[in-house]
């Protein structure tokens, strides 16, 4: 598995979870033994039991990883498909998200952190149970960058910390402690592992772009018994004008193969190809599909499952390899935001719409994992919208309360990334506001996924500034259409989202009547000193230089310049052990809201860069709400509204 380092990756959204796990009484119980049925509606859709999509053991497919909020708060959970049994791998205050399984099925490897901030080591446990152990004796901790296990007990751990950069360790069979095998102050990743142990691919930017990652293969072992020896190298960022990125997608599941599959942009899109790295071929797949395909490979290595994201829906393919066949899986409208190919060739997925809550089905048919239990209520269906920007047609995804005709009071929730998209998917936050009265809008801004590299990339130097610009694009058509009332804009969201929603708040003072940020980049220039290395590195991709280098890039792009401009109400959410908005530069941006007496309110909250505990998502929710009811005249939290046609 991989660990990512974009700057907001965050709490994991609903989209990567479904509302099916273990509860025992389906009329009563929520996930933390709540009184679901005289909960609201919006509550229902935090607490109805929710599972990820099962990873299974390469060995031994019987056994799988899942995570659920069974008990309130995310934790890891072994289910062994064969017997059925289902128990509690990891249980801790803040949760657990960060797990896999060893090849064999003996081991579930988890990430312990301390309280959300990121910084620790890997633990592992029997899969039948057992004490919890350090999984790697002789590493300190770090921020995760990567990790992959091999069938005959060699461990490749990526970390990155602060002093070292980016390093790359290996761990070989019956060896007392890993050695160093890579080491960079860029940031740097592990890839994947061979089949047969014996190769290593990393993703690096040794080349200073963090948004465009090479591929290096690293030999595990020589004839001297020391690993690290390049094999191949793999970076589209040399020879030409544009920096075009690559990520690792996995070596062929077969022993003796040495196709690594891999992702690449060449054509302004991801899409995925084979490169034999014994021999340097490149196999162009040229799939005929619009938007950005990735792919996985099928057990025996014949074929790749696809998945196509296109214009904020996905899909799936199978592709042959040997006869170039595209064949088409079915599943329904709406996202698929995992999928899997199991042994026996069915895949299993974890699909989802906006209108209705995430479920992982299979291909033969069934539903994978539905045990008894309260089921979210559902939302309202998503309507695409598409308005010309100054940077080009963009998307927007609206859901209009499902009572009235409108203007309503509107709420732009803006998504974190900035390198993401938000997609007809089932998110519980949005569909709260609709609850209560409220149009959502939330714009696939440049700088999203999924709608090509230049879209993606089109945020440099300018950055928050691009975005804003078409969000306001957006805004305009939603006061001109009569879906929103102009006295009651919201302006909303979290990470990159939340620092969206600051500088628009005093760029765009007129515009938006409230603020709603949850953990924010508020002072960038504050934010680069405290955050973890790897998003010093994006950072200074993305604004071209650190803030010694390129001050007034900086300056035009940090909210905090802009505070004194800030009329609208604004409240703020923060995380005080988050390492990726950390909690010193909101501070100076609320001290500077509170030397001038602006209206603003700040909760703050024991753990990182969002939570993974679900009476605290409710509450931060709640207080989103009231505080926009005290502002905007709607209905607060606790309002009558509880069903949702």
């Amino acid at each position: 598995m991989t660990e990512t380092t974009d700057q907001h990756a965050g709490e994991p959204d609903e989209t990567d979870v479904t509302d099916v796990t273990d509860v025992t009484d389906e009329s009563k119980q929520g996930a933390d033994g709540t009184d679901f049925a005289d909960a609201p509606a919006w509550q229902q859709r935090f607490r109805a039991p929710r599972v990820s999509l099962p990873e299974w053991a390469e060995e031994a497919p019987d056994r799988s990883l899942f995570v659920s909020n069974a008990t309130g708060t995310f934790e890891l959970y072994a289910w062994d498909r064969a017997t059925g049994a289902q128990r509690q791998v990891t249980d801790r205050p803040n949760g657990t998200t960060d797990g896999t399984l060893s090849p064999d099925g003996r081991w579930i490897w988890w990430f312990a952190d301390t309280d959300g901030d990121e910084f620790g080591v890997w633990m592992r446990q029997p899969f039948a149970g057992g004490a919890d152990e350090p999984a790697v004796p002789g590493l300190d901790a770090s921020y995760p960058a990567g990790l992959a296990l091999g069938r005959e007990g060699t461990v490749v751990v990526g970390r990155s910390t602060d002093e070292d950069g980016s390093t790359v360790h290996l761990l070989r069979p019956g060896a007392a402690e890993p050695v160093e095998i890579y080491r960079h102050r860029e940031s740097a990743g592990v890839g994947d592992l061979s089949y047969d142990g014996s190769l290593i691919a990393i993703e690096h930017t040794e080349h200073g772009d963090a948004m465009h990652s090479a591929i290096r293969v690293l030999r595990a072992a020589d004839a001297s018994g020391a690993g690290g020896a390049v094999v191949a190298e793999l970076d589209d960022t040399k020879g030409g004008t544009e920096e075009l990125g690559l990520t690792v997608l996995g070596f062929a599941p077969v022993a003796g193969d040495t196709r690594l599959l891999v992702g690449h942009q060449r054509r302004g899109r991801w899409e995925p190809m084979l490169w034999d790295v014994a021999t340097g071929t490149e196999t162009d797949l040229r799939l005929d599909l619009p938007g950005d395909v990735s792919a996985e490979w099928f057990a025996d290595g014949s074929g790749l499952l696809i998945v196509h994201g296109f214009e904020a829906r996905s899909e799936l393919w199978r592709y042959d390899i040997a006869t170039g066949a595209l064949v088409r899986v079915e599943t329904p409208a709406g996202t698929v935001s995992s999928a899997t190919a199991r042994p026996d060739g069915t895949v299993e997925y974890l699909w989802s719409s906006a209108a209705q809550p995430p479920v992982v089905r299979s291909t033969d048919g069934s539903v994978v994992l539905d045990p008894p239990g309260p089921k979210a209520p559902p939302s309202v269906p998503v309507e695409d919208v598409w308005v010309e920007g100054p940077g080009g047609r963009v998307h927007a995804l609206v859901q209009r309360p499902a009572e009235g005709e409108g203007p309503f009071p509107t709420v732009f929730e803006v998504h974190g990334g900035p390198a993401w998209h938000d997609s007809d998917a089932f998110a519980s936050g949005p569909a709260a506001w609709l609850d209560h009265g409220y149009a959502v809008v939330r714009v696939n801004y440049r700088g999203s996924t999924g709608y090509g590299r230049e879209w993606t990339d089109a945020l440099k130097h300018r950055v928050g500034l691009i975005e804003l610009e078409d969000i306001a694009a957006v805004r305009e058509w939603a006061v001109a259409s009569g879906l929103a009332d102009p006295a009651k804009l919201v302006l909303a969201g979290g990470s990159w989202g939340g620092y969206l929603t600051l500088l628009g708040l005093g760029t765009q003072p007129d515009a938006w009547a409230l603020g709603l940020a949850a953990v924010p980049v508020a002072d960038y220039v504050t934010a680069y000193e405290d955050e973890m290395e790897a998003l010093k590195a994006l950072d200074r991709t993305l604004l071209g230089g650190s803030p010694e280098e390129v001050p007034e890039r900086f300056a035009a792009s940090s909210p905090l310049t802009y505070v004194d401009a800030v009329r609208a109400p604004v409240h703020i959410t923060a995380g005080v052990n988050d390492p990726r908005c950390p909690i010193r530069q909101i501070d100076n941006y609320v001290d500077r809201l509170a030397a001038r007496g602006a209206v603003h309110d700040v909760y703050r909250y024991d753990a990182g860069h969002g939570s993974l505990v679900v009476d605290e998502r409710i509450k931060q929710v709640a207080l989103d709400l009231d505080f926009a009811a005290r502002h905007l005249g709607t209905p607060p939290a606790c309002g009558p509204r509880k069903e949702v046609g």
